[in-house]
């Protein structure tokens, strides 16, 4: 007899994925007897594996460009977004149960009210849909499997400059000054990012003192940098994916937060995380897409970022 469809979709990025994590344990577990697929990017797919008991990828590129499932899902799980998009490209696929949040009050379905200002970690809000639908969950299960490939560096400070606003990336420059003060300790350091990062990779490596040989962004794929997060003395970065992986690796983190305050995407409350946030008076709303640096980014120092680090670490 065919296994029953569980069908999952959450199709964007790094963070998002593993901010999932907890969310897709609590659905395995609820599920045993289900085939669990999930749609997501080409970009995350190779970590679905290290996620444990998910059966089977469905290539998505958005919302509602996934690979439609060959046969009928007995359940249907909207973990990628508010919708309505996500949401009634899955209700195409006519599952026998839909477990999906709603726009409004006036919006057809059994689950919770999508809130956009939500007050707790994006973690949380995920199991919430679940638990709406009856599901135990964990919001800090985030652990994940090592990769099989041994790390590039060993043991090694990584710095990751990058993030996906100018709002979220704090100055290369000062990136470049806790690099040199790691270095000067001794550590082995490497500077990762994407492959159009890696000239600012280039420049915090210069001006921090450090041999060429620490830029290694642009070079490793999503499983290379996993291997390297997960066999690292320490990752500093901002609020970006490397951080959610230092923390499914229980890898010390130090991460600067600003415009988003970690309590909304933080790692979990364990010793060996810091997170760096200031609160500062607004002329403006806090905007996670803007153009130029948070203010509440750009009041984080140097020494606040040495500081942390010797918190967690031996520098």
């Amino acid at each position: 007899m065919e296994q029953p469809l569980l069908f999952v979709l959450r199709a964007i990025g790094l963070g998002d994925f593993l901010v999932g994590v907890p969310a897709y344990r609590a659905l395995r577990t609820a599920f045993p007897d289900h085939e669990f697929r999930l749609a997501t990017t080409r970009a995350v797919a190779p970590l679905v594996p290290l996620v444990g008991g998910i059966d089977s990828i469905a290539a998505a590129r958005g919302p509602s460009l996934f690979a439609v499932p060959e046969r009928r899902p007995d359940i249907a799980v909207n973990l990628h977004g508010r919708g309505p998009q996500s949401t009634a490209a899955l209700m195409k696929l006519d599952p026998h149960q839909l477990m999906s949040f709603r726009i409004d009050d006036n919006a057809d379905g059994d689950g919770p009210v999508w809130m956009e200002d939500w007050p707790r970690h994006e973690r949380e809000r995920w199991c919430q849909l679940l638990n709406e639908f009856g599901i135990a969950t964990d919001p800090t299960d985030v652990a994940l499997a090592k990769p099989s490939l041994d790390p590039v560096v060993e043991n090694a400070i990584v710095i990751h400059p990058g993030a996906a606003y100018a709002s979220r990336r704090w100055p290369p420059e000062r990136f470049a000054a806790v690099a040199r003060e790691f270095g000067k300790a001794g550590h082995p350091v490497v500077v990762t990012g994407s492959a159009r990062e890696a000239a600012v990779a280039d420049a915090i490596v210069v001006n921090g003192g450090l041999s060429t040989g620490a830029v290694v962004a642009g070079k490793l794929d999503v499983l290379e940098l996993a291997s390297l997060i997960a066999h690292a003395k320490l990752v500093v970065c901002g609020d970006t994916g490397p951080a959610h992986l230092a923390s499914a690796y229980s890898t010390p983190s130090v991460v600067l937060f600003g415009p988003t305050p970690p309590r909304r995407w933080g790692p979990p409350d364990r010793p060996w995380h810091v997170s760096l946030w200031r609160a500062v008076d607004r002329t403006r709303p806090a905007n996670p897409r803007g153009h130029t640096i948070d203010p509440a980014l750009a009041a984080i120092t140097v020494a606040d970022v040495v500081t942390a680090a010797r918190s967690v670490i031996d520098l």
